[in-house]
């Protein structure tokens, strides 16, 4: 069945690209010892066609390639060498690609469900279909998110039979949940209630490391943040010290540059700019705002191990700059359309309080993430030689002269001061005292599967939010990616607490030398929740429908799949830069 609906795919490519008049390469299928040549697929700039089979039986595998590598991205092409191989050329070395391929917005789906829902709309975003310990059964909008144990699952199955999502914003609601049994876990204790579990013998509490960064963040094409010295001079302004010491609990520490101490990359000798509010002043006046100026600073009230108090520090923020003139208007947004026009660079949104957490272990996620070539819009435009500083040091595989480069590029941040870097958020799960398995993970990917509830069915999680979407290719927000990790699963993953790299879909991913050729041997016999069998095929096309931006699955929630270019550099086919 899995053949012909991936014919029919690529039947459908062949209408969207006549559409367009712009036809290169050719398909080629071969099954068995029969070969034939039919009329070619292709997306404007890029070439799909059905690589041979190396196994003497029938299977039409994807190849995918962009025509050169003008176009700036990683991927050349990516293919289904045979049933249980994938290969990905790169355009260049990438020494964190094992890392990139374990996160879980790289999870592998099955082609059938892309192909059925579009690629987008509510089929694929609230209708997850994995390999995972997990499945999805019942999703009740605004009240919890259930998951049932797959018993089909090619690894250890999930001790628990049900895993229930819940949700509040409140760090004391969460805590009296855990207390009266209500639940049996929750994420970021409350900064007053760490003494508070650590001392009750009924709970359990687990410090997370702060493998995180929370920020200012400011839109450089909107006035007047379209100055330099405006930018520097509120650098200047924030007292990041005073914002740690009164909202952040134990194991939290004050930002002297964008990445954490445990991130490769960090730079021990960087600093950022004293609190200097007079310098400040200085500053604006020299920029033409001697009076001061008037802005909204956005935010979503929503808890983080990188800000535990929301509210409260965009009150310490905007009575912090009242004293250098700047007059601060608070304006809460609900979170996913507030991440959505972060993201988006909307003009709504172009002075703001975010944060991000590691996704893995490596500078790339953090500095080109958020300020590479392929980077959101979030900070307007980017800054060249910050750009190249950071492609440069991601293609190298020595990490003495990556840290050359990154200690570079921490004073090109200070200098250009795309975001204020405030503070490294210490945080804390808590879980009932019986839960065995119970720990927390320096990437919030806890995986729940390994937990036994004290003999009960069901372990309840509370979490800070509900999750946006379980698309998670087209999400960045944590509460989504931590329940899209109980359902999908990548080609590697992570280990149980640890930030290792570890088999997955794929039993191993091996480069060539110069770390551009990358293949990963998949693992036979996983079946998908919908009981179809997964192949290279479905780890081709779910890689194919993030990567172009021209493919006609490429839908997803909204359309940003941020991640994408942000790790792997720019989209193939990407439309023009609007302006």
């Amino acid at each position: 069945m899995k053949r012909w609906k991936f014919l029919a795919l690529l039947a459908v490519l062949a209408l969207v690209v006549a559409a367009c008049g712009d036809d290169e390469g050719e398909v080629t299928t071969t099954t068995g010892a029969v070969t034939t040549t039919e009329a070619p697929t292709t997306t404007e700039g890029a070439t799909t066609t059905a690589a041979p089979t190396t196994t003497g039986v029938t299977f039409e595998g994807l190849s995918y390639s962009a025509p050169d590598c003008t176009y700036g991205g990683e991927f050349m092409t990516i293919e289904a060498v045979d049933a249980l191989t994938v290969r990905f050329e790169l355009c260049y070395p990438d020494v964190a690609f094992r890392s990139k391929v374990a996160f879980s917005a790289f999870a592998i789906h099955p082609t059938e469900h892309l192909e059925a829902t579009g690629g987008g709309g509510d089929a694929l975003i609230s209708n997850p279909i994995g390999t995972g310990p997990y499945k999805l059964a019942q999703w009740d909008r605004g009240s919890q998110l259930i998951l049932t144990r797959n018993d089909d699952y090619w690894g250890t199955p999930a001790i628990a039979e049900t895993l229930v999502f819940r949700w509040s914003t409140e760090a004391a609601q969460r805590l009296v949940e855990l207390q009266s049994g209500q639940v049996d876990g929750i994420d970021n204790v409350g900064t007053d209630d760490f003494e508070t579990v650590a001392g009750d013998a009924s709970l359990q509490l687990i410090p997370r490391q702060g493998l995180n960064i929370f920020y200012i963040g400011m839109n450089n094409t909107i006035p007047p943040f379209d100055d330099e010295l405006v930018r520097q001079a509120l650098a200047m302004a924030i007292d990041r010290d005073r914002i740690v010491e009164n909202f952040y609990p134990p194991g939290s520490s004050v930002a002297t540059q964008f990445l954490p101490s445990a991130i490769s990359g960090y730079d021990p000798a960087a600093t950022w700019y004293e609190y200097d509010p007079e310098a400040a002043m200085a500053l604006l006046a020299e920029a033409g705002y001697a009076d001061g100026f008037d802005v909204t600073l956005s935010y979503r009230d929503v808890v983080r191990g990188y800000l535990p108090q929301p509210a409260v520090v965009a009150q310490d923020i905007q009575a912090q700059l009242a004293e250098i003139g700047v007059n601060v208007t608070l304006n809460v947004m609900e979170s996913g359309a507030f991440l959505d026009a972060a993201d988006q660079g909307d003009p709504a949104v172009y002075f703001h309080m975010l944060g991000w957490g590691a996704d893995y272990p490596d500078a790339t996620n953090f500095l080109d993430y958020h300020f590479g070539a392929g980077a959101s819009a979030q900070f307007g435009n980017k800054f060249d030689d910050l750009t190249a500083v950071l492609a440069q040091a991601a293609q190298l595989s020595d990490q003495a002269e990556r840290d050359v480069l990154y200690a570079q590029a921490a004073e090109l941040i200070k200098q250009h001061v795309p975001m204020i870097p405030v503070a490294h958020g210490g945080s804390a799960v808590a879980f009932k005292a019986d839960v065995a398995g119970a720990h927390s993970s320096p990437l919030s990917n806890e995986l729940f599967a390994v937990m036994d509830p004290g003999g009960r069915d069901t372990l309840v999680w509370m979490q800070n939010a509900e999750p946006i979407g379980l698309y998670c290719a087209d999400e960045t927000d944590g509460e989504s990616l931590r329940a899209c990790e109980q359902i999908n699963e990548s080609l590697l993953g992570f280990e149980v607490g640890g930030t290792a790299t570890v088999p997955s879909l794929a039993t191993a991913c091996d480069a060539n030398e110069d770390l551009t050729v990358w293949t990963c041997t998949l693992r036979e016999g996983v079946l998908f929740h919908d009981g179809s069998t997964f192949d290279a095929n479905d780890v081709v096309m779910s890689y194919v429908v993030q990567w172009d931006a021209a493919h006609p699955l490429h839908v997803g929630r909204d359309g940003s799949f941020t991640y994408f270019p942000g790790l792997f550099g720019q989209f193939l086919n990407a439309p023009p830069a609007e302006g």
